[in-house]
């Protein structure tokens, strides 16, 4: 038997090789497409179907209209592609039938058979077929999985939803709390972080205690390798003890900063007690982050739609595709003129297929560089939402600071005129911040990119220089990430323009370094432990639930096949809850930190110079523990 491609020399066909030989540099011919009701379910071949009416009505199923049935010679039935050469057992994958591997005690399988006929008489094993359909069948139990992720969503959507709820109170009465006893609700924090941890410690130790012994939980995890099922991981007392680890190493930190910054967080709770007075006086501000939680889903749906419309703008492209030599072969072409075109006439056994979806325009070519741009779009829109969020609350609690007679010197809609402003004064500075952010972060994209297409390269000095280059640029974003909070904090006092607002800002930073590292942090270390505590507190919650442990509700939970699921999505929701609250009053002590740090340098606390600060913050942050900078005195 002689196989021939154009342009390529006829090679003998050799029984043990697995296909046959080709070397032509022209793609091969893509197999033609038809749609089935069902997969096929045995082996069989068109040859050994042709001599069995009742296996040759059932090989109709998978041909094309055209075919005839035996009119034909069965060789040319093949050579004209009307009948697939041999059926496979095959299962549905997103509505393309693939062959359906399975392995059973260790031994691969297709349609319980671990041979199969190949139409030349041959008998090969089944092993053969799991190469190709190896990334399909990973594609298959990726489905899987996510068809049962995708069941429990819908058994338990509403109880995610309660949780979430349950997290939107708990952050809002903590808020509320936080207003009137500032200093009882940190130590309390406090402390509850430290039990709810400490319990975290407890259970995964009775975990640990409770598998010693039972056959298969002293298996590694790396001996187990991926399961789609992760329960399979609760299972093994390695997974426990990894847990206990990590959360006596995250009690043991907590405990030492907190002994180390006992003194430290007396000034930062001065400074929460009154950021919460600022915060009252600005009650719209918790509200204000669905105002850009609303502003970002309109981006991510911009950028979404214009990715998706760029990703299907190509045009089916269509070849030609010849068993002899044909000057045409590899050629474009199109299928409603082809019959009519010189190429029939030159090459009769031309056909012309589809081959890929693409073009050849200039368009078609700078698609992945419209992609980048598109990606460089919504990273310029998103900070511009963040921005503007940043700078309209910064407005409010400023007005709020640099009020003589709170709150009377007050606006009247503190809120509602900070965003006035920023739109109608500010919104160029507000662009180009978020502009010089948006390039670091394409550049981040760029290098990630490329680090994805170089896994495979030898050259470990490349890989070391692109290691280096994204260690410094993700350094670069979060410096520019907080020297643009604060620049906009003095764009919202002072009216200045980006660049004069962000020297200004940094300088007075410098000169107030001590401070920063004290208070700044001392409270977004403060504020991490709420965002924990409520957190933790709702994920306890939900995993008694869903684990149906709680006595009185174990009827109500839902059945789940992977209970994690709920869970996760309640903790991720209650963070991010959580952190829209906190950001508001993250942003409130910033604002307030900067507008003190400012006050001490242009007044003195004297009849002609006073203080704008309140006598509550003046007390302790200038009385107690913290000195006026040596700035201020100069210009005392």
């Amino acid at each position: 038997i002689e196989i021939k491609r154009s342009g390529g020399t006829p090679q003998k066909y050799d029984p043990t090789f697995k296909g046959p030989i080709y070397d032509s540099p022209l793609p091969v011919s893509p197999s033609p497409q038809i749609c089935v009701s069902k997969c096929p379910d045995r082996y069989l071949t068109y040859l050994t179907a042709v001599g069995s009416p009742a296996s040759l009505e059932y090989y109709r199923n998978f041909c094309t209209p055209e075919y005839k049935g035996t009119q034909k010679a069965a060789l040319n039935v093949l050579k004209d592609r009307e009948c697939p050469a041999m059926l496979i057992p095959s299962t549905p994958l997103a509505r393309r039938c693939f062959p359906a591997i399975q392995a059973k005690k260790g031994v691969i399988m297709v349609g319980n058979k671990t041979t199969y006929e190949d139409g030349w008489g041959n008998h090969r094993n089944v092993t053969e077929l799991l190469e190709g359909a190896k990334k399909a069948n990973v594609v298959l139990e990726t489905r899987q999985l996510a068809m049962k992720i995708f069941e429990d969503y819908t058994v338990s959507w509403y109880w995610i939803i309660i949780g979430l709820v349950i997290a939107m109170v708990a952050s809002l009465i903590f808020i509320v709390l936080l207003r009137f006893l500032a200093g009882v609700m940190v130590w309390v924090m406090i402390v509850m972080v430290i039990l709810v941890l400490g319990y975290g410690i407890f259970h995964c130790y009775m975990e640990y205690a409770k598998l010693k012994g039972e056959a298969g939980s002293d298996m590694s995890l790396t001996d187990l390798g991926f399961q789609t099922d992760l329960r399979v991981y609760l299972h093994l007392r390695q997974t426990w003890l990894a847990f206990l680890i990590i959360l006596c190493v995250l009690e043991l930190l907590i405990v030492l900063l907190l002994i180390f910054l006992r003194k430290r967080i007396l000034i930062a709770i001065a400074l929460i007690k009154e950021a919460s007075r600022a915060v009252g006086h600005v009650m719209s501000s918790l509200l204000f982050p669905l105002c850009t939680f609303f502003l970002l889903c309109l981006c991510i749906a911009y950028w979404a739609s214009t990715a998706v419309f760029l990703s299907t703008s190509n045009e089916a492209v269509y070849k030609v595709f010849n068993e002899s030599a044909c000057p045409f072969a590899g050629q474009t072409c199109r299928p409603e003129t082809f019959n009519t075109s010189n190429v029939t006439k030159l090459c009769p056994d031309a056909q012309c297929l589809f081959a890929f979806y693409g073009g050849e325009t200039a368009y078609h070519r700078y698609l992945v560089v419209l992609q980048f741009f598109n990606v460089f779009m919504f990273f310029w829109l998103a900070n511009f939402v963040i921005a503007l969020g940043q700078v309209t609350l910064a407005g409010a609690f400023a007005s709020y600071y640099w009020a003589f007679k709170k709150p009377d010197d007050m606006p009247a809609f503190p809120l509602f005129s900070a965003f006035g402003r920023a739109l109608r004064y500010h919104t160029g500075s507000l662009a180009f911040g978020s502009l010089i952010l948006a390039i670091v972060q394409v550049i981040r994209v760029i290098l990630e990119y490329l680090d994805h297409r170089l896994k495979a390269a030898e050259n470990k000095f490349a890989k070391f220089l692109l290691s280096c280059l994204k260690c410094c640029f993700w350094c670069l974003e979060k410096f520019l990430k907080f020297l643009n909070r604060n620049a906009y904090i003095m764009i919202a006092i002072y009216g200045t323009n980006f660049c004069t607002s962000a020297r200004n800002a940094f300088f007075l930073l410098m000169r107030n370094i001590i401070r920063v590292a004290v208070l700044d942090k001392v409270t977004d270390f403060l504020f991490f432990l709420g965002k924990l505590l409520i957190v933790g507190s709702v994920g306890i919650l939900a995993f008694f639930f869903f684990t149906q442990r709680i006595k009185l509700v174990q009827d109500t939970a839902p059945p789940l096949n992977y209970y994690w699921v709920p869970i996760l999505t309640v903790i991720v929701g209650s963070y991010l809850i959580a952190h829209g609250f906190f950001s508001v009053y993250g942003m409130c002590v910033d604002t307030l930190f900067l507008c003190f740090c400012e006050d001490l340098e242009r007044n003195d606390g004297s009849p002609e110079r006073p203080y704008y600060m309140s006598p509550e913050l003046s007390e302790i942050l200038l009385k107690g523990h913290l000195e006026p900078s040596k700035s201020a005195d100069s210009q005392g």
